[in-house]
């Protein structure tokens, strides 16, 4: 099963670690780091060009990567119960 994060971007359900509100988040000095190093270690896409409200944390190909969407977290949430993706 996959989440569907915006713009014809799915991620795979078993690979997600979290999804996290961008602007509540992004308030941690630990959380702007991870970000600003996967940013650097090019592990940080873009599901869309708009202002991102929230990101997917997940795992592909053995290494973490980070997805910012412009999707809001309750969004992405919901769009995972309804296809009986269990996140929570």
């Amino acid at each position: 099963m996959y989440l569907h994060v915006g713009n014809n971007q799915n991620i795979r359900k078993r690979d997600i670690v979290g999804i996290f509100d961008a602007d509540t988040a992004t308030v941690s000095a630990i959380t702007k780091k991870y970000l600003s190093e996967a940013d650097r270690i090019k592990s940080v896409e873009f599901a869309s060009e708009e202002i991102p409200k929230s990101f997917i944390l997940y795992r592909e190909g053995g290494r973490y990567r980070v997805c910012f969407s412009q999707l809001s977290t309750a969004a992405l949430i919901g769009r995972a119960k309804q296809f009986g993706i269990g996140i929570s």
